[in-house]
């Protein structure tokens, strides 16, 4: 029995980013994959929690159950702020932008986009204080003045540190999008 998707005997399409005609342009996406620094501090949170709900689930059997309650909120807590560590990062759809981060999430129409542009500057390292040289993706909106903007991605973010390709193909891509959907 032949298996065609495990053999090299089809052609491969030239076009594998052009967009499959299912693909809802309005749905919020991420045009990059979330970076391993992200992945791994989100699966280490798991699995912290993992071992807060065994321990919500010993103290529920052998002790006081308002106690277990509370190492059960505490471990849906690690669960919470473990996920929306992974939705954090730019998101684009035909409706606009949205820079989504830890605690706060701003959504920008495309009619209120002025650009989207790539700078070389002074960047967070991690999102910690220390600062490096690096790129920043940054967007200007109308109404706002240049110096107070904040950069959407940098290249020393949990995404994208050790991979500047990729920060320069997500980059390009968020760039696609406001030539495309942008105020003309």
């Amino acid at each position: 029995m032949p298996l065609p998707f495990l053999t090299a005997d089809r052609v491969f399409e030239a076009a594998d980013d052009v967009p499959l005609p299912y693909e809802d342009r309005d749905r919020w996406r991420r045009p990059y994959r979330p970076g391993p620094w992200r992945v791994a501090v989100a699966a280490l949170a798991l699995l912290l929690a993992s071992f807060v709900l065994f321990a919500a689930v010993i103290i529920a059997v052998t002790a006081q159950l308002t106690s277990a309650a509370v190492v059960f909120a505490l471990a849906l807590l690690v669960i919470a702020a473990a996920l929306r560590l992974l939705r954090m990062g730019v998101w684009v759809s035909a409706r606009g932008l949205r820079h989504a981060g830890f605690l706060t999430t701003r959504t920008t129409s495309w009619e209120q986009v002025v650009s989207v542009r790539t700078v070389q500057q002074p960047v967070r390292w991690l999102g910690l204080p220390r600062t490096v040289q690096g790129q920043a993706l940054l967007l200007g909106r109308q109404g706002r003045d240049a110096g107070g903007v904040l950069p959407l991605m940098t290249t020393h973010n949990a995404d994208f540190v050790g991979r500047m390709e990729a920060f320069d193909r997500a980059a390009d891509a968020v760039e696609a999008w406001t030539e495309e959907y942008g105020p003309r």
